[in-house]
C-alpha cells in the first residue's frame, strides 16, 4: 500500500555484525569451492589442449610443458586461496556456528534477566509504597475520607418544594448558600428539574436522571437512566450533591448521607411536589442557622443539616 512505513526490525548493533560476518563468511566459502571446481576443470582443458589437440606442444619453459607450468601457478594461487578463506581467517563451521548462536543466546538472557530485575525493583518499591499507605490510613482513619451523597432542598412547613416545576419563593440568601455549597461538585437531578434552569449552571457538573434514552443534552451534561448511574457518574466526587425534583428526592433518601435543607416557615397548600418526610429516627440535626423575615425575605427560614445515624 502506498505511504506505508516499512517495519525496521529491532536488533543491536552487536547482532548486526555478527550477522554480516557470517553473510561474509559464507561467501568466502563459496568462492573457495567455485575456484576448486573450475581449477580442475582448467587443469583437465589445459591438458586436452596440449596433448590432444596439440597446442603450443614444442613450447617448453625449463624444460617442462606450458600446461604444466599454467597448472602449477593456478594450483598455487588456489593453496593461497584456500589457505586465506580457511587457515588465516577462522571459518565459520558448525563450531562457530554453535559458538555465534550461544553468544547471541547469552547476550538476549543477559537482557532479559537485566528487564526482570528492574522489574522486581520496581514492583518492590510499588508493593512498599502501598503498605506505607495502608499502614497511615490505619493509623489515622480521618484519612479514609468517604464519598459523601448529600441531598439539598428548600421546604417549606408542609414539605412543600415547588408549583408547575418551579420555586415558590425567592429567597435570595438560600440561593446563594445553595452555590456556595455546590460549587466544583456533582449535581445529580431529574429530567424536569434540569429543564427548569435557563441553562447549566457554571462550575458544576450535571447528572440528569431521564427514561427518555434519545434525550438531548448540552455538550458536559451526563444523561443516566437510573439513581445507580447517576451515582457511579458522580464517583470521583468526594461530595455529590441531589438537587431534586420530588421522585429523585424520594430515590434518594435511602442512599444519602446528609440533607442540607432550608425550612421555610410557611405552608404552601397550593403546591404540587413535595419532599419526603425525614424520619428522625434514622436522621440526626448536627447544625441550624435561623434567618428571619426581612425586605429581601418574604418568609422566615432556617438552615438545617441532617446527618444519617449510625447504627
Amino acid at each position: 500500500m502506498f505511504g506505508k512505513k516499512k517495519t525496521i526490525p529491532q536488533i543491536d548493533k552487536e547482532q548486526l555484525a555478527l550477522i554480516k560476518y557470517a553473510e561474509k563468511r559464507i561467501k568466502q566459502k563459496k568462492g573457495v569451492y567455485v575456484h576448486f571446481v573450475i581449477f580442475l576443470i582448467g587443469a583437465v582443458i589445459l591438458i586436452l589442449a596440449n596433448t590432444v589437440l596439440g597446442i603450443g606442444e614444442t613450447f617448453k619453459i625449463a624444460g617442462l610443458d606450458w600446461f604444466v607450468i599454467a597448472i602449477v601457478l593456478w594450483l598455487a594461487f588456489f593453496v593461497y586461496h584456500f589457505v586465506s578463506v580457511f587457515i588465516t581467517h577462522k571459518f565459520m563451521g558448525k563450531d562457530w556456528e554453535d559458538q555465534q548462536r550461544e553468544s547471541l543466546v547469552a547476550k538476549q538472557q543477559e537482557r532479559i534477566n537485566k528487564i526482570k530485575q528492574e522489574l522486581i525493583k520496581e514492583e518492590t518499591e510499588m508493593a512498599k509504597s502501598e503498605v506505607f499507605n495502608e499502614r497511615i490510613l490505619e493509623a489515622v482513619p480521618a484519612v479514609k475520607k468517604k464519598v459523601e451523597r448529600t441531598i439539598i432542598v428548600a421546604a417549606g412547613e408542609n414539605n412543600a418544594i415547588g408549583k408547575d416545576n418551579d420555586l415558590i419563593w425567592h429567597l435570595s440568601d438560600d440561593l446563594k448558600r445553595f452555590k456556595s455549597l455546590t460549587n466544583g461538585h456533582h449535581i445529580i437531578m431529574g429530567r424536569k428539574t434540569f429543564e427548569s434552569f435557563p441553562k447549566p449552571l457554571p462550575n458544576r457538573t450535571h447528572i440528569v436522571i431521564t427514561r427518555q434514552h434519545d434525550y438531548k443534552v448540552p455538550d458536559g451534561v451526563i444523561v443516566v437512566h437510573n439513581m445507580e448511574d447517576a451515582l457511579d457518574a458522580a464517583k470521583r466526587d468526594k461530595q455529590p450533591f441531589i438537587i431534586g425534583g420530588g421522585e429523585i428526592y424520594k430515590q434518594s433518601m435511602g442512599i444519602a448521607d446528609k440533607i442540607e435543607i432550608t425550612r421555610v416557615h410557611h405552608n404552601f397548600p397550593h403546591a404540587d411536589t413535595f419532599f419526603p418526610n425525614i424520619d428522625r429516627s434514622k436522621w440526626k440535626e448536627i447544625d441550624r442557622i435561623e434567618r428571619k423575615k426581612d425586605e429581601k425575605h418574604e418568609f422566615a427560614f432556617t438552615f438545617l443539616t441532617y446527618e444519617r445515624k449510625s447504627f
